[in-house]
């Protein structure tokens, strides 16, 4: 029989080994690998990918690896990026990755047979993928080719891609893998935090935390702060007793007893009874309150809760309440809006529409919302502020519309929520507490029919004020931004669920299937997504700081005297001219003030309902008289809501459409010199203390490396011009948008950088 086993070799070199030098080894190809996160696991990849960068040329296009993980998608390239300095770095997600949970929709093509399909969750793919487009909820789309992958593996990434970003149950989010790790592992910890230790501010001057709302002092501490003295924090609602859509504590009528609030549970829709959110140092409260779905028993009810808000009221003054199912825009026709928005800002060259994209804005019905939301919060404002009255937000199951509507209040009436950890206070207080449901409105789960961006629409709210008062806030719109891209980022506790009873019960059933040990713990404990440290280094933290805000320590001074932002006579009446009689004052029209049908309703004095006439000249005074005067940058301030008062955020909206983007221009250009004044002030001050104080030069030098700026001034005399990398989108980039025609940008930004002058789009289509 033939042996299948090689002979040893019998031949016995004598001669040296030569030496190798000369010898051209193959280039090392360095492996590219994704950076996990604790208890994130690799699904699939595949090489040899191209990331798109624009669809008329290939010439900037990006090669690597795309890989599919339990958390995000990630490609990985070497290549660096085209024509944009990319400066802002998120510590959880890479340059080109995309959370799970911001994937709104995933499309496959394949060019040879001309065909293309939407992959949903557990489908089969019939052909093999020439091409993936993934289209994000933050209005990003980003495009893959695999021209030079191989088949199968393309199809594979993509189907894992499709099942794993379209989970059909809560616990499979990744956050729940995240936390399971840490717990198993409790000497893991992410960028030097501890994930899941609580709600840290960025970095403040006082360094104070962000209060959570949690326990019982949270709440004691809010009612002390406003002045609430005829209010006590209830526990009546301890271990989710008698609600489980709402917090464990909350905020009710000192009269109301604990019993009487069981009785009256049953009658509320969800069994939420009213909510205390906040008091006006005049005493008025305000307050929110699900409908009482008792009819026989309705009037007696609220009678007795009127009755107990009045007697809290110092001055035993009337309540108010605003039905705002009837007065705002609901959750359909906000989400309706926001799709035709997406529609308007990803689908449509700016080129081909530019004659008609303001009408086809106006359409969309978007800015309309926003302003029906600031109008109906400033008469409200109004209310509280003028007429010394409690307001009561009324709404089916109160935990839509009255989130946004209380919020924005208390923005107005509220210095303290115009800080940046007074604003993180507010959201964790009507939001994450009040039982918003995140999980549903957000669609991490992908069931569309309920899916609502009311919180992008307080934001957006936030937004025009940030616009309009900028010395009046302590963050910036790039703050606003960030917040609004960490709801979609699958990890941090704050935006992951419908309420606090969901995140104990969740989290209690996967520790029991994990074996994690919870101790005295209520549920896992997840990462709060106010440890902005888990997201950004101290330097890229600097860019959620306003430089142009003025707190009560820091007045402005001119020639020695205090100064404050004045609107002049001029100024106001320019506002007046031209503009529609609805609009005058640009918040609210005289046909407009209350009471209407569908606004705010007065409740148990009929006897004010005469007076109508009178209340509607005095809140259009009022509102007249607010506007003639100086605007106090630590009291109230009202929203100007006439057609071109209301603006669309860009930074926002348009920061992945290259042909939007202004190199050198747009706000940025203005804050990046707002900021080196406000560094130069602020080390003036500092060199003046250290004269004074003639203390060591030492410690001189750590106070100079001290600064809130992102933007530095390098010495006094610093004149250094605008860096290379600004642009209107900073600090984000622009090259994620992949359904754009190119990433050098409009034939006007073209032109002005000393290009030919382009005579027509079809020019601009044939030119590279």
């Amino acid at each position: 029989m033939f042996s299948l086993r090689q002979p040893k070799p019998t031949f016995k070199s004598y001669l040296l080994p030569q030496a190798e030098d000369h010898i051209a080894s193959e280039p090392r190809i360095k492996k590219l690998e994704p950076v996990l996160l604790p208890g994130e696991i690799v699904v699939n990849e595949v090489n040899f990918v191209r990331k798109c960068m624009a669809t008329d040329t290939s010439q900037y296009d990006l090669w690597g690896k795309l890989v599919c993980t339990n958390f995000k998608i990630s490609f990985i390239t070497d290549d660096p990026m085209p024509l944009q300095k990319f400066h802002y770095k998120n510590l959880l997600l890479g340059e080109h990755d995309v959370p799970l949970t911001c994937i709104e929709q995933i499309v496959t093509v394949n060019d040879t047979k001309r065909k293309q399909k939407v992959l949903g969750p557990n489908q089969k793919l019939k052909f093999n993928p020439t091409e993936l487009i993934i289209y994000c909820k933050d209005f990003r789309i980003v495009r893959f080719r695999f021209d030079e992958a191989g088949p199968e593996s393309a199809k594979k990434v993509c189907l894992a891609i499709a099942h794993y970003s379209q989970p059909t149950d809560l616990q499979l989010l990744f956050a729940f893998e995240y936390v399971g790790e840490i717990y198993h592992n409790p000497a893991k910890k992410v960028n030097g935090i501890d994930p899941g230790g609580g709600g840290g501010g960025i970095g403040s001057a006082s360094g104070q935390q962000t209060p959570l709302f949690e326990t019982y002092s949270d709440w004691d501490r809010e009612i002390k702060r406003t002045g609430a003295s005829e209010w006590r924090v209830c526990s009546v609602n301890e271990g989710y007793m008698i609600s489980t859509c709402l917090p464990e504590y909350f905020v009710v009528p000192s009269s109301l007893a604990d019993q009487d609030l069981k009785l009256y549970s049953y009658s509320f829709i969800g069994r939420r009874m009213p909510l205390w959110s906040w008091n006006h140092p005049n005493g008025s409260a305000l307050v929110r309150m699900a409908n009482i779905k008792d009819v026989l028993q309705q009037r007696r009810i609220d009678q007795r809760i009127c009755n107990a808000i009045t007697r809290s009221h110092p001055l035993r003054s009337d309540v108010y309440k605003s039905d705002l199912d009837k007065c705002l825009p609901n959750i359909q026709e906000i989400q309706a809006a926001h799709i035709k928005l997406k529609q308007l800002c990803v689908n449509e060259p700016f080129e081909e529409t530019e004659e008609k994209w303001l009408s086809s804005l106006e359409n969309t019905h978007w800015l309309e919302y926003v302003r029906s939301f600031l109008k109906h919060s400033a008469e409200l404002v109004y209310m509280m502020e003028c007429k010394h009255v409690s307001v009561v937000l009324q709404e089916e199951e109160g935990r839509d519309l009255s989130c946004l509507a209380a919020s924005l209040i208390q923005v107005m009436l509220d210095p303290y929520f115009r800080t940046i950890v007074g604003f993180q206070s507010l959201i964790q207080k009507e939001w994450v507490m009040a039982g918003y449901q995140f999980l549903d409105r957000c669609n991490h789960l992908k069931r569309s029919d309920k899916e609502s961006p009311l919180f992008l629409m307080f934001l957006d709210c936030v937004w025009q004020l940030l616009e309009q008062y900028p010395a009046a806030f302590e963050f910036s719109e790039v703050y606003l931004t960030i917040l609004y891209d960490s709801a979609r980022i699958s990890l941090f506790g704050t935006f992951l669920f419908n309420c606090p009873h969901q995140r104990v019960k969740e989290s209690t059933e996967f520790a029991i299937s994990k074996n994690i040990q919870l101790g005295d713990e209520k549920g896992l404990k997840f990462p709060c997504v106010w440890d902005w440290a888990l997201q950004f280094t101290s330097r890229d933290r600097l860019l959620f700081h306003n430089p142009l805000y003025i707190g009560k320590s820091a007045p402005c001074v001119q020639n020695g005297a205090v100064k404050s932002f004045k609107r002049s006579k001029k100024n106001y009446s320019s506002t007046l001219r031209g503009m529609p009689p609805a609009l005058k004052n640009g918040v609210i029209s005289e046909q407009e003030f209350l009471p209407r049908r569908n606004s705010l309703i007065l409740k148990l004095k009929p006897d004010f309902l005469q007076q109508t006439e009178s209340q509607s000249n005095s809140m259009e005074q009022y509102f007249r008289d607010w506007f003639a005067k100086p605007a106090d940058l630590h009291g109230v301030i009202l929203p100007r809501i006439s057609g071109m008062q209301i603006k669309l955020w860009k930074l926002c909206y348009f920061r992945w459409v290259p042909e939007a983007q202004i190199n050198h221009g747009g706000f940025i250009t203005a804050f990046h010199k707002v900021s080196l004044l406000a560094d130069e002030v602020d080390m003036l001050n500092r060199n003046l203390r250290q004269y004074k104080s003639n203390s060591s030069l030492q410690g001189s030098c750590s106070e100079l490396d001290q600064s809130r700026m992102y933007f530095r001034a390098n010495s006094l005399n610093d004149t250094s011009g605008v860096p290379d990398f600004l642009s209107s989108s900073f600090p984000f980039s622009p090259v994620g948008n992949l359904c754009r025609r190119s990433i050098l940008g409009t034939p006007l930004s073209k032109f002005l950088s000393g290009a030919k002058i382009w005579l027509s789009t079809e020019t601009l289509a044939n030119e590279d």
